[in-house]
């Protein structure tokens, strides 16, 4: 099942939130989204999952928009708090995988499943306004997981987490695209995008500025990063013709070169200088990436 963005433009008003977005998530893929807030990202989520309608295109889930009928075979996890804060936490978990047509048993099985593996069985019968942020964002985790859908849209999904669980639900997401899920899922973070994703795409005022796999965007970047320690100063190479940037650091630093062949005469003159005792050459992280692609749109 491939989800399918066709030309998909969302309005609101004179404000175009969503422009001419065309991309395709193929079934089984995990897919990044980045973009700063009011880039596009929520709304085109929305528009995914039939809760808004596009004002032109389309958005289709194996071939036809998604309905009230696919509910049993999607996950949502909202960037805001989606719970009923008064409601026990088991009972509501219960209560929103038989929306989506599970059993009671097995929902009731799988939630408590899913409470001890979040290191979280405690909570079950407490009010959801009782726990703390980080604690809340598991549970509407769990509440986008627990009915085994074959679509996952998780809108900022390690929001309010310390690094320990986050980790922890990265490890969660992994299996489920594991056992054949599809998923979307949008961050800020672009370390999360870089290590958990196959493909991804920059949304910018809504426009879609980026797209494809992660090793085919690092490519057609072609800038590159040069890590080179060395005993002598060699921040007079930052001026080298092909530099871009100069990160100094203890006993060296980092450059941006403009294209490998930069690389080799940058070496050539680190040497001449003294003893090198690292060189290598890197790829530029998604960060370095989003942080030219964006920022030229706002130059």
């Amino acid at each position: 099942m491939t989800l399918s963005i066709r030309n998909a433009t969302k309005k609101f008003g004179d404000f175009t939130a969503v422009d001419n977005v065309l991309l395709d998530v193929e079934e089984g893929q995990m897919h990044g989204f980045l973009g700063a807030n009011g880039a596009g990202k929520t709304t085109t989520f929305r528009m995914a999952l039939g809760l808004l309608e596009p004002t032109q295109g389309e958005v289709l889930w194996n071939g036809r928009r998604i309905s009230y009928a696919d509910s049993p075979d999607i996950g949502y996890l909202p960037e805001e708090r989606g719970l009923y804060p008064k409601m026990k936490v088991q009972d509501q978990l219960v209560y929103l995988a038989r929306l989506r047509r599970m059993g009671k048993k097995q929902a009731e099985q799988g939630a408590q499943e899913w409470l001890e593996r979040f290191e979280v069985p405690h909570y079950a019968n407490k009010k959801v306004e009782e726990l703390s942020k980080g604690n809340q964002q598991k549970i509407q985790l769990i509440a986008s997981l627990l009915h085994n859908p074959k679509l996952l849209i998780l809108d900022e999904p390690f929001s309010g987490l310390d690094p320990v669980n986050v980790e922890m639900l990265k490890k969660a997401i992994l299996d489920f695209q594991q056992q054949g899920a599809t998923i979307v899922f949008s961050s800020h973070r672009m370390d999360h995008v870089e290590e958990l994703c196959d493909n991804m795409s920059i949304l910018d005022n809504g426009k879609l500025i980026v797209h494809g796999s992660i090793r085919e965007v690092k490519r057609s970047f072609g800038k590159q990063n040069v890590r080179l320690h060395s005993d002598e100063d060699i921040s007079s190479l930052g001026g080298l013709p092909g530099i871009e940037k100069f990160t100094p650091q203890r006993s060296g630093g980092v450059f941006r070169i403009a294209d490998e062949s930069v690389g080799q005469r940058l070496l050539a003159e680190a040497l001449r200088l003294g003893p090198v005792r690292q060189f290598a050459l890197e790829e530029p992280t998604l960060e370095e990436i989003f942080i030219e692609k964006v920022g030229r749109t706002h130059a």
